[in-house]
């Protein structure tokens, strides 16, 4: 039921004005979109996975808007974090950074998260690290010390203008404690030479052996993967200063043009009113969160009803409610495409729900907006069970939330398989997905004892007839 527009025309909060603007691309029909993406020396937390669910709602809008989008995330396999645990467990870099990346995408599939076209991990582009910060030597704008090559804030003029900072004490006892010793605290490292700690991560620069700084690994890969400006460029709040900030002096202290048209950054994650991080250990993995009770897709549907620039308070109590209300949009979508013979109200001035829902999603990315509509397409009595059906999915293509699954599946189920058994197997499907094992349970032997045999797939079941 999408409507057909040349484009649509997304607004967008951009950090770097600090206003709602009309999204601009360099390329018309076209958008880049570069996401910081993990460190992966642990498990993502719940808190760090509420940016990633905001990057994939970001690229569905666009699709849904008919452009053409490129998405970039990087992988940081290589830094202090990853080194330090690699070492703790006794372990080679590559094999940690492996395992916690493998963990993560798998996390990014249970939210139903697309995967960015371009995923690129830190240790496969130093040669772009290494020639960009040749560059920067090259300019004058950085210089080498005992342990390492460091940028020179005073050189770049404009320094913190995306975070909206002068260099005050605090600014320079932030950047003073990025990972990094320097000589000047108001300067950051670009590349750290080697040391024993280090043991066999190192590679061969024109500049000294060593390995590169947190902050050139994005702007060498954003640069490469998108060019030297970028459309769009996303991270939680917490990356604004100083790894954004310091993306932003490189970047274009090395190409002498703007990095990034829009910034967009997710507000935190609070639990018990505090901001959810590993440094504090008051955080929760997905994997826990299911063992709660809760379905990854749960977790998906109680972010879509906050604004991602609002701050949120995770509580098992308040996404249990919103599961609630996910199993109930399951359970009316099925009975939608099980009417027949229905009765419809009509009004003199019916309402355009897919023109609403672009006005929402185009507004911000208004999820919480966007989710209200729904329900009041539901309540709806005025649109016909196939027209709800056709917005449901429609909507869906920027949700994310696997309506399409239960259309696909049921659709082909019920050419063989008897409603009644489609039913049971559907609430035993929403128990599985709840841990209800006992309930799910029940409902399979009772499928059992009406001749039909259920197997459960990574999509979902398979109904046969048992013979």
């Amino acid at each position: 039921m999408k409507a057909i527009l040349d484009h649509m025309q997304i607004h967008i909060h951009n950090t770097l004005t600090g206003k709602n603007e009309e999204f601009k691309p360099l390329k018309e029909g076209e958008v880049g979109i570069y996401n910081c993406g993990p460190t992966v020396y642990d498990t993502a937390h719940i808190g760090n996975l509420r940016t990633f669910v905001m990057n994939d709602i970001l690229r569905r809008i666009f699709e849904f808007g008919d452009y053409k989008v490129t998405q970039v995330m990087n992988i940081t396999d290589v830094d202090d974090k990853t080194l330090r645990r690699s070492k703790t467990e006794n372990t080679t870099l590559e094999k940690l950074t492996r395992h916690y990346e493998t963990l993560f995408l798998a996390d990014l599939h249970s939210l139903n998260i697309l995967t960015p076209h371009k995923l690129l991990r830190a240790t496969d582009h130093i040669k772009e690290m290494v020639n960009m910060i040749s560059s920067l030597l090259d300019k004058g704008i950085a210089y080498p010390t005992k342990d390492g090559i460091y940028f020179s804030i005073s050189k770049f003029n404009g320094y913190g203008k995306l975070a909206k900072i002068n260099l005050t004490d605090e600014a320079r006892e932030r950047i003073a404690n990025d990972e990094y010793d320097k000589e000047n605290p108001r300067d950051f490292a670009l590349w750290k030479f080697r040391t024993e700690d280090d043991g066999a991560v190192s590679w061969h620069a024109p500049f000294g052996e060593g390995r590169p700084g947190w902050h050139i690994e994005c702007s060498a890969m954003a640069t490469e993967a998108l060019g030297p400006t970028i459309d769009i460029h996303t991270g939680g709040t917490d990356l604004i200063f100083p790894h954004h900030t310091n993306e932003t002096a490189q970047s274009e202290a090395s190409t002498g043009k703007p990095f990034v048209n829009y910034w967009v950054h997710g507000a935190f994650m609070n639990v018990n009113d505090a901001k959810m991080a590993k440094s504090k250990g008051n955080f929760l993995k997905l994997a826990n969160i299911e063992e709660a009770g809760i379905s990854p897709l749960a977790y998906r549907y109680w972010l879509l009803t906050s604004h991602y620039r609002s701050q949120v308070n995770f509580s098992i109590e308040a996404v249990k409610a919103a599961q609630n209300a996910f199993i109930r949009l399951v359970e009316t979508f099925i009975r939608l495409g099980e009417v027949q013979n229905e009765h419809v109200h009509a009004v003199a001035n019916p309402r355009d729900y897919a023109k609403e829902f672009e006005e929402k999603i185009a507004n911000d990315l208004d999820m919480p907006g966007a989710v209200a509509l729904m329900w009041d397409l539901i309540k709806d009595h005025s649109v016909a069970a196939k027209e709800k059906t056709e917005l449901l999915l429609s909507f869906d293509e920027v949700f994310g939330l696997g309506l399409h699954v239960v259309k696909d599946m049921k659709d082909e189920m019920n050419e063989v398989i008897p409603a009644e058994i489609t039913a049971l197997a559907e609430a035993r499907e929403l128990a599985r997905k709840a841990k209800e094992f006992d309930k799910a349970d029940a409902l399979r032997k009772e499928i059992a004892d009406r001749c039909y045999e259920i197997k459960d797939n990574p999509e979902g079941y398979i109904l046969k007839k048992i013979k």
